[in-house]
């Protein structure tokens, strides 16, 4: 569904987006990032929106913004109206929405970890809802050997089978194998994309993929923006404030957007905890990487260990915490429950103690684990009861008070034994109908 053009979005594109609508389009003097960063502190100071700028008398709101950007100059990329309609359309022909941080739509993830970093405007295809719903971020190099290649796959295809998304950057090589495999595996998948929107859009493997709600693409740089290694190092602090945790298949010491986005990450922003790959051939990268606070990714194997890792909190992984994986540089990745730590013993428990661990100063307490066949069966019973009308797995979290990648874990093992089914546009969960009077 294509969200109606909010009259703040219309302002912020006017002074911030090239507007290309063909390659003979003229290039504007729009604001850069910091510009507009600087000029929307001042709107906001001074009591203004940037919908102020375009009413019938904005000479008081111009007047307060002239000591940050000159009057003549916002005149006129104000005045681009033209334009912006030309392109509106142009994007609207091909399923492109827009939005601006003043759009309720706008993702609460970036928003919430980039305050005023987060993008001005963001441009996108496909299911908004995606965009919140966290999941593992994937990231590595373009040029790769076809090992990795099938090693990228193989996480992609497990992170579908537990209902996490992915979220990768939509480059060749890492970023597109994480995604190939998610999609082919019927999972879900948010791409962030430093330029070329609009091809990708109208790829024709991409498109039903996008109409049907399992692939999301964002962007934001124009749709028509070309590459540009600056952006392309600037969009990888959004792959990660998208995500849950963070997986680093590949990189090289000191260069390319990999090593920056992940130093980044870990010694700035700490969103999420980065993990880096620890089998098949050894990276010097991936080794600097540890030394900075990385973690070795334990190749889980199962969908029960996978979601375990995922759901981590920041900051409560160690390296010993991950020892029931496998043991460092080994591919054998056999483990019991019985192994599990502490913190994962008690996600396995009850809703109450998960509840609980998810609280950074909670205190976690041993209690004996309860089979998890016999945990299921409430779980099984519960979900079947609030699902007699749809929702959406994120309304199924928050119902359950579980993590989302919890939810949708037990949704997508409750569609597969046939009791509740799911809705695609919006995509929604309800018990079958067969069901509803048991």
């Amino acid at each position: 569904m294509m969200p109606e053009l909010s009259s703040n979005t219309q302002a912020v594109l006017l002074l911030t987006a090239p507007l290309i609508v063909g390659r003979g389009s003229k290039k504007a003097d729009s604001l850069s990032a910091g510009e507009y960063k600087r000029l929307a502190f001042r709107l906001h100071e001074a009591k203004y929106k940037p919908a102020d700028l375009l009413s019938p008398k904005p000479e008081e709101c111009l007047q307060a913004c002239k000591t940050i950007i000159d009057t003549d100059r916002l005149k006129s990329l104000l005045a681009r109206g033209f334009q912006l309609s030309q392109a509106l359309e142009h994007w609207r022909a091909r399923a492109i929405w827009v939005l601006s941080r003043a759009d309720s739509q706008y993702p609460q993830r970036i928003k919430s970890r980039l305050r005023a970093d987060a993008p001005a405007i963001l441009y996108g295809c496909g299911d908004m809802e995606l965009l919140d719903g966290g999941g593992l971020a994937v990231v590595g190099s373009r040029h790769v050997e076809d090992a990795l290649i099938d090693f990228t796959m193989g996480v992609g295809r497990l992170a579908a089978q537990a209902g996490t998304p992915i979220v990768s950057g939509g480059a060749k090589g890492i970023d597109q194998a994480s995604m190939r495999g998610a999609l082919e595996a019927g999972g879900n998948v948010c791409g962030v994309l430093a330029d070329s929107l609009e091809k990708q859009v109208m790829n024709r493997e991409h498109r039903n993929l996008l109409l049907d709600g399992q692939l999301a693409l964002i962007s934001p740089y124009d749709p028509n923006a070309r590459f540009n290694v600056g952006h392309a190092m600037q969009r990888n602090k959004l792959i990660y404030a998208l995500a849950d945790a963070s997986l680093v298949v590949n990189a090289d010491v000191g260069k390319g957007g990999t090593w920056a986005g992940a130093i980044e990450q870990l010694d700035k922003l700490k969103f999420v905890p980065v993990y880096v790959r620890n089998s098949g051939r050894e990276s010097s990268g991936l080794d600097e990487l540890r030394k900075k606070g990385a973690i070795s990714w334990p190749n889980p194997k199962s969908v029960e260990t996978f979601t375990q890792l995922i759901d981590q909190p920041v900051g409560v992984q160690s390296q010993e915490d991950l020892a029931l994986f496998g043991k460092e540089r080994s591919d054998s990745t056999e483990s019991a429950t019985d192994s599990l730590p502490i913190s994962t013993q008690v996600a396995e428990t009850s809703n109450t103690l998960v509840s609980e661990f998810w609280e950074p100063s909670a205190k976690i307490n041993v209690q004996p684990k309860i089979p998890s066949e016999e945990l299921f069966k409430a779980v099984r019973y519960s979900i079947k009861e609030i699902l007699r009308r749809p929702m959406r797995d994120s309304e199924v979290s928050e119902t359950l008070a579980v993590n989302i990648t919890q939810a949708r874990s037990w949704l997508k093992r409750l569609v597969d034994e046939g009791l509740i089914e799911k809705k695609k546009k919006p995509v929604t969960y309800v018990v079958k109908e067969e069901d509803l009077f048991d």
